[in-house]
C-alpha cells in the first residue's frame, strides 16, 4: 500500500535521504534507446544543471548523484537551520526564482508600501514558502516536472515521463549515509557504463575527482 510522503520523510529523525526516479516503462530516455537507436545522452546534463539550480534556491544540499540511462539517484541533505535563519525577504526571493508568486509578494519585494492586513498575508506566504524550501517533496517536484516538460517539449509529445512518484529511503546514521553514497557513485561502474569511477559521467564522484 502506498504511504503518504510525510510518513516516509521525517527530518527530526534524519536530514539525509536517498531518492530515485525512473523513466516510464523503464525506457532509456536518458541514454541510447536500443529499439529506435535514438540517443538521449544530452539529457543527463539537464539533470545535473537542474540540481545545481535547485540547490541554490532550496535549503537542500546534494551529497551524491548518478544519472543513468533510465533513472537517476540523489542523496539529499535538508539544512533546516540554514532555512530558519533566512530573512523573510530572502525566503520570498528564493521562492520567486522558482514561481512568480502572488501580487502581494511581488509588491513586497518591489518595496511597495503595504497595509497591515497585506503585511500579515505576506508573512503567511513567507511561512508557507519557508516550509516548502526545506521540503524534499517540493525539491523533487521542481526537479522532475522541469525535466519531464523539457523532454516532452523536445519529443513533441504529451503524457507521463516518469514511472511514478519518486522513491525515497531515510539514511539514519553515518554508516548508512556513506554506504548509500558509495552505492550511488558506483552505479555506472556496476552497470558496465564505465570501467573506473573517474570515467563515470554525470556522477558526483567524477565531479569531486575533477575538482
Amino acid at each position: 500500500m502506498t504511504r503518504a510522503r510525510r510518513a516516509l520523510i521525517d527530518t527530526d529523525t534524519t536530514p539525509y535521504y536517498h531518492c530515485m526516479a525512473r523513466c516510464v516503462r523503464r525506457a532509456f530516455l536518458w541514454g541510447e534507446d536500443h529499439l529506435t537507436g535514438t540517443n538521449y545522452e544530452h539529457r543527463k546534463a539537464w539533470v545535473v544543471e537542474r540540481l545545481e539550480e535547485l540547490v541554490s534556491m532550496f535549503a537542500i544540499d546534494v551529497c551524491a548523484y548518478a544519472v543513468m540511462s533510465n533513472h537517476y539517484h540523489v542523496v539529499l541533505h535538508v539544512d533546516r537551520q540554514a532555512c530558519d535563519n533566512w530573512s523573510d525577504t530572502e525566503v520570498l526571493q528564493r521562492w520567486t526564482l522558482l514561481f512568480i508568486g502572488p501580487l502581494l509578494v511581488q509588491q513586497f519585494l518591489a518595496g511597495v508600501p503595504l497595509d497591515k492586513a497585506s503585511q500579515n498575508r505576506v508573512s503567511e506566504f513567507v511561512e508557507e514558502y519557508r516550509n516548502r524550501l526545506q521540503d524534499i517533496s517540493w525539491f523533487m517536484r521542481c526537479l522532475n516536472e522541469h525535466l519531464a516538460r523539457k523532454a516532452n517539449e523536445e519529443d513533441g509529445c504529451k503524457g507521463r515521463f516518469w514511472e511514478g512518484r519518486f522513491k525515497n529511503q531515510a539514511l539514519l546514521d553515518d554508516a548508512a549515509l556513506l554506504t548509500c553514497m558509495a552505492y550511488v557513485d558506483l552505479n555506472p561502474v556496476r552497470a558496465g557504463l564505465a570501467k573506473m569511477p573517474e570515467d563515470s559521467d554525470y556522477t558526483s564522484l567524477q565531479l569531486r575527482i575533477r575538482q
